[in-house]
């Protein structure tokens, strides 16, 4: 399996603290059938700026660790971009990393908003021969209450990435909820950890794909594992026509 989003890089944002913490990562990873990282570290949150050429050496180091620990596991250079209106021109200066060097590139949104000019910037970040991939969906406050402007942004080329802990509900049953409505109606394309540790934030990538193969088939289990390897391969990745979640209403006794 590849996994394309994960804080595995030791000592540069939340994730792995030590180089310790990413050997045990990377052990955990193992165990679950993973064979490939994206490290994805934080760049642009008001906390991390992990630009490119830094996280390219980091990357570089962790793989020779990896190689003296006898750890078959390959560690490819990725990151997770807040969106902000600087986008374009951070691009442009080579600050961004896309993921693994493809036309693909995660933006995160912040936890409980979507800026205002976020489909004009994704469609600058297109027109600039680029595809955004929205990173956790389903843990957004305001994609949760108004799942109409995933479905648009979607529509109009971006790609989304659910966490395989909120597909297994390990974040609660209303995101578990929100997220397989988001693979129901065809508003997401990738699974991922986001792994930051061993402890409480680790890979479950093997439990959630074994969980879309028994909730939605073996099309769908074939579908998100081919995804990540086509990302990898920077080949164009399977997606469905988009649909509308529709908002239950509430009936009342009266």
């Amino acid at each position: 399996m590849i996994d394309i989003h994960c804080h595995i890089l030791p000592g540069i944002d939340d994730g792995a603290k030590t180089e310790e913490e990413s050997i045990e990562m990377a052990k955990a990873a193992y165990t679950q059938g993973i064979d490939t990282i994206i490290a994805t570290p934080h760049y642009g949150n008001g906390k991390y700026d992990n630009e490119r050429n830094s996280i390219i050496r980091n990357v570089a180091i962790l793989n020779e660790l990896l190689v003296k620990e006898d750890i078959p596991l390959t560690i490819l250079a990725g990151q997770e971009t807040r969106i902000n209106g600087d986008m374009i021109e951070a691009i442009k200066r080579g600050i961004i990393q896309p993921l693994h060097d493809t036309k693909y590139l995660f933006v995160e949104y912040p936890s409980d908003s979507v800026p205002r000019y976020t489909q004009q910037l994704l469609f600058d970040i297109q027109v600039a021969g680029y595809t955004p991939i929205i990173v956790h969906p389903e843990r957004n406050r305001e994609l949760i209450q108004n799942p109409r402007k995933l479905y648009e942004i979607v529509r109009k080329g971006a790609l989304t990435q659910i966490t395989a802990a909120s597909l297994i509900g390990k974040f609660g049953k209303n995101i578990q909820k929100f997220t397989n409505q988001l693979v129901e109606a065809n508003l997401t394309h990738f699974i991922a950890s986001d792994a930051h540790n061993t402890t409480t934030r680790g890979f479950c990538l093997k439990e959630a794909y074994r969980y879309m193969k028994d909730h939605y088939g073996s099309d769908y289990f074939y579908t998100f594992l081919e995804n990540s390897q086509l990302l990898v391969d920077n080949s164009t990745v399977n997606k469905m026509e988009p649909m509308m979640i529709k908002k239950k209403k509430i009936l009342g006794l009266f």
